[in-house]
């Protein structure tokens, strides 16, 4: 049976997508720990890296962060002629630059990947972005091997990961927010009313709407809250919680004090024309 697909790293992701999408024996996966190497064992056996690769129009890299890299370089030689190398790894477009230079001096084409939801519960229906040279043939190939929420984003190496990486600046950053605040509250028995006052202030808006009003008030009031957030900081750390994320508003609030030239452009004024 010819060779689909070859996946490299068998973790969470792999055994998730395979699983999801019920691959056979026309996938080979490999993963440098034995225990994942035994259960990726039902797709099709592959004695090595080079072995999962031989022959595969398209690889999947899913390995750890510190290792996309490394992966890349090393499975680069054992690509077949005209494979795409498909890095879904979650690193900066830097790293995915450097990677992409191994592929293609190999021969190989390389196509950046970001997964910009967690693979469970979401399973074969992940959003996922792509972008590089071959972006749209990647998009066509993963298509067929089960994904259903795939979409290029430019012919640019490092793009679709400068989305993910950024975008993380926020969803994550609202999780290490989230914990810093409820620690807090705790220690001070006051989680319920914390919660609860947060619960009547928030309005439901567009983030286009939500960023532009943000960045207007730091810009307009960013020294008056950046002293508040100092004594927020205070507040933190009598409570025995390290203010390590309300440290750093208090930095950005400051900084951006006064910088109307980080605000966007204004909305462009239609006029329309009175009815007779």
């Amino acid at each position: 049976m010819d060779r689909r697909l070859a996946l490299i790293g068998f973790g969470e992701a792999g055994s998730t997508f395979a699983a999801a999408a019920g691959w056979g024996r026309e996938i080979a996966a490999w993963d440098l720990l034995p225990a994942r190497r035994a259960a990726a064992a039902r797709l099709c056996p592959a004695a090595s890296a080079a072995d999962a690769l031989a022959g595969a129009p398209l690889v999947l890299s899913l390995v750890t962060a510190d290792e996309a890299l490394a992966a890349a370089a090393a499975g680069a030689a054992h690509l077949a002629p005209g494979a795409i190398w498909c890095d879904m790894n979650s690193v900066a477009p830097e790293t995915k630059r450097a990677a992409a230079r191994a592929i293609e001096g190999a021969g190989a084409h390389y196509v950046d990947a970001a997964v910009l939801a967690p693979v469970l519960p979401a399973r074969m229906a992940v959003p996922l972005l792509l972008s590089g040279a071959r972006a749209e043939a990647a998009a066509a190939l993963l298509g067929a091997a089960g994904f259903a929420d795939v979409r290029c984003v430019g012919v640019e190496i490092g793009r679709a990961s400068a989305i993910k990486m950024i975008r993380s600046v926020m969803v994550k950053g609202i999780e290490a927010l989230t914990a810093e605040m409820v620690l807090a509250a705790r220690a001070a028995g006051v989680e319920d009313e914390v919660l609860a006052s947060l619960d009547a202030s928030e309005r439901p808006r567009p983030w286009a709407e939500r960023a532009a009003y943000n960045l207007e008030r730091m810009a307009r009031h960013g020294a008056r809250r950046a002293a508040e957030m100092e004594e927020s900081c205070k507040t933190l750390a009598a409570l025995g919680v390290e203010p390590m994320m309300t440290v750093g508003t208090v930095l950005r609030q400051r900084e951006m004090t006064g910088r109307d030239d980080r605000l966007p452009p204004p909305a462009p004024v239609v006029l329309r024309r009175a009815h007779p």
